[in-house]
């Protein structure tokens, strides 16, 4: 008995002979080599050389309109003047040839698939105002249209994109920021949605809190002036605006993913404290600081009493005894104010 040879082991592709396989794949694995060098212009070419440019008469032509073509193809018109569309562009830039120059059956030169996306829009949207808006918005941005008509007809997929993503969220936050700043109804939608939500208020607040105290270090650095706690702007000294500025070059230099918050509350509380004791250290701004913050306490009191709506309490007769003793406490303590003020303009 013979032993069977093993089989021999090797890497190497044998082609097999063309008689041994079907028809069918050889001619399936043809058109996917089209396919695969040409992309959709090897359907293009189909559309150009059997469909009549739109005027045509069909005396002496074999071509078809688009409406016969679409339905021997077994699909909708617009499809095929989709790319009946993108041929008529590729032609106009000198690409492929014109309509009239192809008859049925013809072949002719290809361009690479890569060009093919420059041309074809797959999506009827592209033609509406909002796709033209979404093409224009692309093209400025340096990617293909088709991406971003793509991304725009299935919100679904973006909002997944952006939830699993930090990247694509990051490119969303940057996108809403540009857009908000020209759309006002979307600047409106988007403070009502976080007021509505208690943490990203509170968040809001605290960033616009840190802000704030950033612009005040900013101003004293930049602008070389000072804000009282009592309201006066003076000129800084030399020595607090240079703190001022080694805070803000710090803050400054902080990476986006950096929380500027703690780094805003040291520079605002450390630049406060030198303001307070340049105050201190300047008799005649000690006053003037002090009597400042008198006036405006008297500007607040005097403003509270003067919005009590006496007519109402009594005509509705809610007048209680504690209210009297407040105010006989409140007309003493002002008696009193008076009269040492008579005492100190009178000895000064």
């Amino acid at each position: 008995m013979t032993t069977p040879l093993a089989p021999v082991e090797t890497d190497t592709w044998i082609e097999p002979a063309a008689e041994a396989v079907a028809e069918a794949v050889v001619r399936d694995a043809r058109d996917f080599g089209v396919y695969a060098r040409t992309g959709g212009w090897a359907f293009a070419l189909k559309v150009a050389r059997s469909v009549r440019p739109g005027g045509q008469p069909a005396e002496g032509s074999e071509k078809v309109s688009a409406k016969v073509f679409a339905e021997l193809a077994g699909c909708s018109p617009e499809r095929v003047m989709r790319y009946y569309k993108a041929w008529d562009m590729a032609a106009d830039d000198g690409l492929v040839p014109q309509f009239e120059a192809l008859a049925p059956g013809e072949d002719v030169e290809l361009p690479e698939a890569d060009v093919w996306l420059s041309y074809y829009s797959s999506r009827s949207s592209a033609t509406s105002v909002r796709g033209h808006a979404i093409t224009a918005a692309a093209e400025a941005e340096g990617i293909k249209p088709t991406k971003a008509l793509e991304v725009a007809e299935n919100p679904t997929a973006l909002r997944a994109a952006i939830l699993a993503d930090p990247q694509t969220a990051e490119a969303a936050r940057g996108a809403l920021l540009d857009r908000m700043k020209e759309d006002p109804a979307l600047q409106t939608e988007m403070a009502r949605a976080i007021a509505r939500t208690g943490e990203l208020k509170k968040a809001v607040a605290q960033e616009a809190k840190a802000a704030d105290r950033i612009e005040y270090v900013r101003q004293i650095a930049e602008g070389g002036r000072i804000r009282t706690p009592a309201g006066q702007t003076v000129e800084a000294p030399p020595e607090l605006r240079a703190e001022a500025e080694r805070h803000l070059s710090l803050i400054d230099e902080l990476d986006d993913s950096e929380e500027a918050g703690e780094w805003a509350g040291e520079a605002y509380d450390t630049v406060r404290s030198m303001v307070a004791r340049t105050v201190d250290a300047d008799p005649a701004l000690r006053v003037q600081e002090r009597r400042t913050k008198f006036y405006n306490s008297l500007q607040k009191a005097t403003k509270v009493f003067e919005e009590l709506t006496l007519d109402e309490v009594l005509e509705e007769d809610v007048v209680e005894e504690d209210m009297l003793q407040r105010l006989e406490a409140l007309q003493e303590a002002i008696g009193a104010c008076i009269d040492a003020l008579r005492k100190a303009t009178t000895t000064s």
